[in-house]
């Protein structure tokens, strides 16, 4: 008979929110059974309260590793993002937020990390070591990413200039990337206010592009930043005219 060893979990002498802050974050039953009760209880909300509506949801693929990019205005975007793709995918869903902000204080390490399985990512210094983290978690097959390319929350509601980041991680990858429009997120819920109006929101979906086909480079980020923001343009042009 071989022998039988134990071996603890690697954060198992951490406090919560060291394990929590940590990632890539060891599993934890307790942490995903709390996740899945939320996701139940924030979907259900925002179908009730804001008429959720969802678009295009056939251009999602159905297996592998996939990116979405969407316009940034409302701390409702990820949320809503999260509510289109399938319950069982919920622990490997990863959406991209600000470490500076989402993991400086208790109740955002929590509501980042439990709620939504947020990837830190590092605005202002070791860019390229939060890139390269992405590129880790895509090549792992069944990832998925929710980025906003712009970085931050727009202040009017217009989609800003998106950031080559996305365009550097991209660029000679073989991942499909979506690009999708958030309309009524910046109504319901724009910076600044305390809480959301029970506004409409509609997520538009479009078909996913590829950019295996490009050598990585600062050319190519911008290039890809660029056409991804003039993608996510046009299907806001779309959604207002329509």
């Amino acid at each position: 008979m071989n022998p039988w060893y134990y071996e603890p979990a690697a954060d198992l002498n951490q406090s919560l929110i060291e394990r929590l802050r940590k990632f890539p974050r060891e599993p934890d039953m307790l942490v995903y059974a709390m996740r899945s009760l939320i996701a139940l209880l924030i979907r259900g909300w925002i179908r009730a309260y804001h008429r959720f509506t969802i678009v295009g949801s056939e251009n999602l693929p159905k297996e592998g590793s996939f990116v979405l990019v969407a316009n940034h205005a409302s701390h409702l975007d990820a949320l809503c993002l999260l509510a289109a793709l399938p319950l069982r995918k919920l622990h490997r869903v990863f959406p991209v937020a600000a470490a500076d902000y989402f993991f400086t204080s208790v109740p955002r390490i929590w509501m980042a990390t439990v709620v939504v399985n947020a990837l830190p990512f590092e605005r202002e210094v070791h860019c390229g070591q939060s890139l390269a983290l992405c590129d880790q978690l895509l090549k792992n097959p069944g990832n998925v990413l929710i980025i906003f390319p712009e970085g931050t929350r727009s202040p009017t509601g217009d989609i800003g200039r998106f950031k080559p980041g996305i365009g550097t991680l991209l660029a000679g990858c073989a991942v499909p990337v979506i690009p999708c429009f958030l309309g009524g997120t910046f109504r319901a819920w724009p910076k600044g206010r305390s809480f959301p109006w029970p506004t409409k929101i509609t997520l538009r979906i479009s078909a996913p592009r590829n950019y295996a086909h490009l050598h990585p480079g600062r050319e190519s980020g911008y290039a890809i930043a660029d056409e991804l923001q003039a993608a996510v343009q046009e299907i806001k042009d779309l959604y207002e005219n329509g």
